[in-house]
């Protein structure tokens, strides 16, 4: 086994699917490729598969000969640390909430996830019960806001194994009722799963053609009758979900380069056009009706990792890029000679990988290799010198996420000068491939939290109120790359590159009930059965309520 290899930090991995963290030089494929010979071209795919394998077997380890990529504070423990297990997060203990409690989003979320009443104790289902059959409430029955405050209560705790492959599972995600559950893996096949009546049931599998590396991104049609996908091909693939005919066509996007890749991509909310955002720094768009690209445009300076739409109105688009930038767009505006953003977000310290809107044209989530997520107000757009800040910050990065540890100097807090955001939560490590957050649903939550996944394979779940980190749940032994929570109960699915999709759900922990019980039995036996039986009570009647609720989410019947 060979114990180390050394190579200088230029060297191309444009395999991974993803743009080097590193910034200088910073080449785009089609740059670094034109100073590369005919032959040089033609053994770079072998060299590039080769490398890969023996790095994600653990045969071979990477050092690095270049000094003035080391942090010279941190040469000896940071240096010569590249692929292999994530180290631990730090968690931020005290986040600053100042901003946040300034905002608007706080009254929202507090009304909306029933926190808004002044209560003098924390509430309890059972308290919550007698004031319901009491009517102290006013009412005889849960409001949708009790009913979210409740099924906070019973955030997921409990994993189940539900697919497992031989081959890194990238994308996994929940069609927007919730029936259908759709996971992409690097074995290039899209599997789509029945999951109605709690069921998790394969319906039909697709074999996605071109492929190079890996199926990067998936999206469903919001009609739920397609699904599209990407990856390393100048097309985007349109199939059918459901219907005994097979439809598989591809969207040519003409990029113009030979080496292409949509990163992100999405539907507009009236299934008329297709959103993506690719390696060549570009947006595109591509138009269902006259089966053509209608949009090109230059948006940032380095890969285009992320892309979303505001709201359902389709008008406004968001998109993030390795040039650590976030920036607003008007569809109805947009030029391809001279395209200007309506505003941009400055404030990160590295690369954007994902972008979640929450669906209100006003807030934005972005996750990034600097380690942290940064939710965004629309009405607050960053002045030019946290811009050129962040421009800075990012030029100056030298390590690849894809390869090495994070550095100790990038997991420090700090914020630039201007940073516009509204609040920054730290806790969970982006290393390896570009790694998805989400805002919880609002139907069961009111959108209370933030939840991403992690290169220790963690499910890491924030507080968007308070910045902490509520929940961290280990279930994979490899990144975590990609999350969905259902839209209407309390289950979430991880996809991770250890190829397993695991499904987590709320599971009442009775071992420390039993163990203290057990302990007063041995001292007072009478005491001890009068205990036990009381927790079983309470339980049974938890248990009851809790499946009383996930009917009432399945057949939508909450008042």
């Amino acid at each position: 086994m060979v114990e180390c290899l050394v190579f200088p930090l230029d060297i191309r991995y444009d395999f991974m699917g993803a743009h080097n963290s590193t910034s200088q030089p910073r080449m785009s494929v089609s740059e670094s490729d034109t100073r590369q010979t005919t032959s040089d071209n033609e053994e770079s795919p072998d060299l590039q598969a080769i490398l890969a394998f023996l790095i994600r077997s653990g045969q071979v380890r990477i050092l690095t000969n270049d000094e003035d990529d080391v942090d010279s504070k941190e040469s000896d423990s940071d240096g010569c640390e590249f692929y292999g297990p994530a180290r631990p997060p730090q968690e931020d203990p005290h986040p600053n909430t100042a901003e946040l409690d300034k905002n608007d989003i706080k009254q929202e979320i507090m009304r909306s996830s029933g926190r808004a009443l002044k209560r003098t104790t924390k509430p309890t289902v059972l308290h919550m019960l007698q004031n319901r059959e009491l009517g102290r409430n006013k009412k005889q029955h849960f409001t949708l806001e009790d009913q979210r405050l409740i099924n906070c209560q019973y955030l997921p705790n409990r994993m189940t194994t539900v697919a497992n492959y031989r081959h890194k599972a990238f994308c996994g995600t929940y069609s927007k009722d919730g029936s259908i559950f759709l996971s992409a893996s690097q074995d290039q096949n899209i599997r789509i799963y029945d999951t109605k009546d709690d069921m998790f049931k394969l319906m039909k599998t697709i074999r996605a053609r071109d492929v190079g590396w890996s199926i990067l991104d998936t999206a469903f049609s919001p009609d739920g009758n397609y699904l599209i996908y990407s990856s390393w091909s100048d097309a985007i693939h349109l199939c059918n979900i459901h219907g005994d005919y097979d439809t598989h066509i591809p969207l040519p996007l003409m990029p113009g380069d030979h080496s292409f890749a949509i990163f992100s991509l999405t539907f507009s909310s009236d299934n008329t056009e297709i959103l993506g955002g690719a390696n060549d720094r570009c947006l595109y768009v591509y138009d269902r009706e006259s089966n053509r690209r209608t949009l090109k445009i230059y948006a940032h300076d380095d890969d285009v990792n992320a892309v979303a739409f505001a709201d359902n109105s389709s008008h406004i688009l968001f998109s993030g890029g390795d040039d650590g930038l976030c920036k607003v767009w008007d569809r109805r505006t947009l030029r391809e000679g001279c395209p200007e953003p309506v505003g941009t977000f400055g404030g990160h310290l590295d690369g954007i990988t994902y972008i979640d809107s929450k669906g209100d044209a006003r807030y934005l989530l972005s996750n990034s290799k600097d380690q942290t997520i940064k939710l965004w107000d629309v009405r607050k757009f960053s002045p030019s010198e946290a811009v050129e800040s962040t421009k800075k910050a990012v030029a100056r990065q030298g390590w690849d996420y894809r390869w090495q540890q994070v550095p100790r100097a990038v997991s420090r807090k700090r914020r630039l000068h201007g940073d516009s955001s509204v609040m920054t939560y730290r806790g969970h490590s982006v290393l390896h491939t570009l790694i998805r957050c989400h805002f919880s649903p609002e139907y069961t939550t009111g959108q209370r939290y933030i939840v991403t996944g992690c290169a220790t394979g963690a499910l890491v779940i924030y507080d968007l109120l308070t910045g902490k980190v509520v929940s961290k749940l280990k279930g994979h032994t490899s990144c975590t790359r990609d999350i969905s929570w259902h839209p209407y109960e309390n289950t979430i699915m991880t996809s991770s590159w250890d190829g397993k999709v695991n499904k987590w759900e709320y599971m009442h922990e009775e071992s420390s009930d039993n163990e203290s019980e057990n302990e007063d039995t041995d001292s007072d036996s009478s005491d001890g059965t009068s205990r036990r039986r009381k927790s079983q009570r309470l339980a049974k009647r938890e248990r009851v309520l809790k499946q009383e609720m996930v009917c009432r989410n399945r057949h939508g019947l909450y008042e």
